[in-house]
């Protein structure tokens, strides 16, 4: 009888064990529910042997869905407005400030010289007035116990300039006053006065004043003492010539102070006392 001998594979202690068989484990889903793409992909990857890890799963998406992309809004907080610098304008106005300053000074200085270079040439005096006399030619009580008063007075103007000539010009009044009352009133002629002239001026003056009756007693009584004082006021409106320069009008203001011994109608008044003073205003 043969003997059949039997042959064994021989085994390589250096070779790895053969892979055990492994059952596939599918979960079950219920009925009426559906698995999502990731559980479905994680159980393919265990299938096959491989493991996501979260550092996968955060770098690869699953199939089917794109990343979620979480735009996030930034507020722009818009800059505040420059202010405008307080030391810029500060030091504009301070020039503006200057600036009219100096115009100022040199407009001053100018005039300054201006006058003083016309001073020195023409070298303008005052006029000078006195009053020469003094005629009353009616002085009454009307019926209604008013007073009626009638002067005639006669006054020397004197220009005593050598390059100067005055223009006087309509308008200048004269008048007499008794303790603040009006007495009468005139007008000035309207005529020019040459370099170093005297001119004789015969005015007529009339007046009405409604406190007669106070008025004549108060005379009456100051005539008794035979010193009767009387105001002589003088507003003329004049234009200076310079040579051949008529500069613009001015006025004269002027003021007599006079003492009278009567105040008789038509009769010689003589006249005691006559201070006056004049002035120019601009």
């Amino acid at each position: 009888m043969v003997d059949h001998q039997r042959i064994y594979p021989a085994v390589d202690a250096e070779a790895p064990p053969p892979p055990t068989p492994t059952a596939t484990v599918r979960r079950l889903v219920p009925h009426g529910h559906q698995r999502s793409s990731t559980t479905i992909q994680k159980d393919q990857l265990k299938e096959n042997g491989t493991s996501t890890s979260p550092v996968d799963q955060q770098h690869h998406p699953p199939l089917g869905l794109q990343p979620l992309q979480v735009t996030r809004t930034i507020p722009v907080i818009p800059a505040a407005p420059k202010q405008p610098e307080k030391r810029s304008s500060s030091c504009t106005y301070c020039r503006c400030m200057c600036w009219a300053l100096s115009i100022l000074f040199l407009v001053l200085i100018i005039t300054g010289a201006t006058a003083a270079i016309l001073y020195l040439v023409f070298r303008p005096k005052l006029p000078n007035y006195s009053v020469d006399s003094l005629k009353i030619s009616n002085l009454r009580l009307n019926l209604d116990m008013s007073l009626y008063a009638k002067f005639d007075v006669k006054i020397t103007a004197d220009n005593p300039n050598k390059k100067i000539g005055i223009y006087y010009e309509q308008g200048g009044r004269l008048s007499v006053w008794y303790t603040n009352m009006r007495l009468c009133e005139g007008a000035l002629p309207k005529f020019y006065q040459g370099h170093q002239n005297k001119t004789v001026l015969n005015v007529a003056l009339t007046g009405q004043n409604q406190y007669g009756n106070i008025l004549m007693n108060a005379l009456q009584q100051q005539q008794q003492t035979g010193s009767i004082p009387l105001d002589l006021k003088v507003n003329a409106p004049v234009a200076i010539k310079l040579g051949t320069l008529k500069l613009r009008k001015v006025r004269i203001l002027g003021q007599c102070l006079l003492v009278v011994d009567s105040l008789t109608a038509n009769k010689f008044i003589s006249i005691t006392a006559n201070k006056c003073r004049f002035r120019l205003k601009l």
